[in-house]
Parts: C-alpha cells; structure tokens; sequence
C-alpha cells in the first residue's frame, strides 16, 4: 500500500499516512482535528544506467544462441529439444 504526507492547515503536523488506492484521502488532522491538505512527495525511486531491461530482458539478448543444454536435451524447456 502506499504511503501519502499530508499536512495540517491549523497546527502544521505533517505526517505520514499508509492507505489504499481506493481509499478516500484524509481531511482531518489526527493531532488538532483540523483540515489537511494532501502533499506531493518526491519518490525516493530512480532508474538509472543501462537498466535491466536491456541486460537481460531486450530482444537483441533474446536471440543469443543457447547455452548448452546440460541434460543434453533431454528436458521439455530445453531450447534444443524444440529443434
């Protein structure tokens, strides 16, 4: 569930609050009881560099050649037993 900051208009708490998508957002502050305002926060979550996606789920790495098979293709998944 994520995690939404809102802080109090009256008293300037600003706290933390973990609910559900389909959750109605909080109007009430739990110290003072006054209005909130629901804040936006930045994400503490970055992608950066080549990524995981192009080492190991692009389509250029897909059509590497098989690694050999070491039941020499006697299992069902293995690339060589489609062949």
């Amino acid at each position: 569930m994520p995690i939404y900051e809102y802080q109090c208009s009256n008293c300037g708490n600003h706290f933390e609050l973990r609910q559900k998508f389909s959750d109605e957002p909080a109007t009430e502050c739990p110290s003072c009881g006054g209005p909130i305002q629901k804040l936006i926060s930045q994400t503490s979550f970055a992608l950066k560099g080549s990524g995981w996606y192009n080492e190991g789920y692009a389509k250029s790495s897909a059509a590497k050649s098989p690694q050999s098979c070491p039941k020499d293709g006697a299992c069902s998944t293995c690339p060589s037993a489609a062949a």
